[in-house]
This record gives structure tokens, sequence and C-alpha cells, in this order.
């Protein structure tokens, strides 16, 4: 099963992408979506919450 696009806003460029290819991350008991960048070598983080990321993982 392919994962779902979900939109990203690049800080640096300031620009928001889609991407289906991320990670779904765990810091501080928090859920992020971390895709690499469309503009550069950095990458991009979105908030998930707990629901989104059992269903994404």
């Amino acid at each position: 099963m392919a994962k779902p696009k979900l939109s990203f806003y690049d800080v640096k460029s300031k620009k928001k992408f889609e991407s289906d290819d991320y990670k779904v991350k765990e810091k501080s008991g928090r859920f992020f979506a971390v895709a690499k960048s469309k503009s550069g070598p950095h990458e991009c983080w979105r908030v998930l919450s707990k629901d989104q990321a059992q269903k994404l993982k």
C-alpha cells in the first residue's frame, strides 16, 4: 500500500510541497513526518497526531 501524500512547508524556501516520501519519527513523545526538502539538502518536519502516526507507520 502506498503512503498518502502529505503537505510540508519548507521554511528555508518559504514554499509548500507535497510528498509521499517521508519517515514517521517520534521525538519527546510527539510524532512527526520528516521529508527531504525539494530545494536543498535539509529536512522538513510536520507534526502528526498519534492517530495519524499509527496509520502511517
